[in-house]
């Protein structure tokens, strides 16, 4: 198991070194000044020379290479150009909200798209089959994006259940204002007993979380669907429902804990994409993460700020597939051979 979990550290090493490789130079053959994007469109040449300067672009590339790795060890991964402060700060303010956005969108892809694909595997063919895969094909067929529209017309426009946007309501900030403990706003809410940030919270959760866990639910349930179908009919099931032994525990114990090792590859491809479409959600709802950090950043052509963003999604996917390797693992042995 440590030489499995080696290889796969090992892996994810070379990956990131080769991607801040090409992140690197695509952000320099890209058109646009870096000094004009700091100083402004009306700054004199003398003071952009000296921001060049200032921020290194006017030595040689390798040098600018070798100098961004060792920020990048040292913890200096530069300054946003749009804001003027460093990345990592950006960042670290913006990630827990999209943590929280991501953990809980993943958590009801995984536990729906389980439980629905193995109801749907249950009957093939049957009424609730068919409508199981119509809801997953939906799910992965339609834009994150087009789908948050929606909702927030049915949800808020319509039946007035759910707020629209945000991530808290601007009375509760003023009023039952949440007070810092992890750093994730909702978890905080919940430890310190503020009810009212906590309900809010979750209000405010309910349809970016829908919205972002769409698509990988969808293809949870269609994988686990398909893998429940295979194992299902495996001789073993067949010998185990002959010795007399319940339904429901062949289904999902025996047969479901078989089922799983291809929805795991399944669980960590759609948790890297979560990452990326919270970009989209979190326009749409106006949520305070990284998303809209990196908007922002593509718009302003914010180099520092892409790269960071680029590197960091990354490196989640990189850990979610770690993850779901050491899972697969512990699930099946036979996957430490390979």
């Amino acid at each position: 198991m440590l030489r499995f979990l080696a290889s796969r550290l090992g892996t994810a090493v070379l990956v990131l070194f080769v991607l801040t490789l090409v992140v690197f130079v695509m952000s320099r053959v890209i058109p646009g000044d870096p000094a004009v994007v700091y100083a402004g469109p009306k700054a004199p040449p003398e003071e952009l020379a000296r921001i060049r300067e200032k921020l290194g672009f006017d030595q040689p590339l390798i040098v600018q290479y070798v100098n961004y790795l060792g920020g990048l060890f040292t913890g200096d991964w530069g300054n946003s150009l749009a804001t003027k402060r460093p990345v990592l700060d950006e960042l670290a303010i913006r990630l827990p909200a999209t943590l929280e956005l991501l953990f809980a969108a993943m958590l009801l892809a995984v536990v729906f798209g389980v439980v629905l694909g193995v109801v749907a595997a249950k009957r093939p063919g049957r009424a609730i089959d068919g409508v199981i895969r119509f809801l997953a094909i939906g799910g992965v067929s339609m834009p994150a994006f087009w789908l948050g529209l929606l909702l927030q017309v049915l949800f808020v426009g319509r039946l007035g259940w759910l707020p629209a946007t945000g991530q808290f309501s601007t009375e509760v900030e003023y009023v039952s204002p949440v007070a810092h403990v992890t750093g994730f706003p909702l978890l905080d809410s919940l430890l310190t007993g503020n009810w009212i940030a906590y309900s809010d919270g979750l209000a405010h959760l309910v349809l970016p979380a829908v919205t972002l866990a769409a698509y990988p639910l969808g293809l949870i349930a269609r994988m686990t669907r398909a893998s429940m179908l295979e194992v299902l009919g495996q001789d073993y099931v067949f010998t185990a429902s002959a010795f007399g032994l319940r339904d429901g525990l062949i289904r999902w114990k025996l047969a479901l804990k078989n089922a799983l090792p291809p929805t795991m590859t399944i669980v960590g491809l759609a948790a890297a994409y979560t990452l990326t479409g919270t970009f989209f959600v979190e326009v749409v709802f106006n949520w305070p993460g990284i998303g809209q950090f990196a908007v922002g950043a593509m718009l302003a052509v914010d180099y520092p700020a892409i790269m960071a963003i680029t590197l960091l999604g990354a490196a989640g996917y990189l850990i979610a597939n770690l993850v779901v390797d050491l899972i697969q693992a512990r699930l099946d042995p036979r996957v430490r051979l390979s």
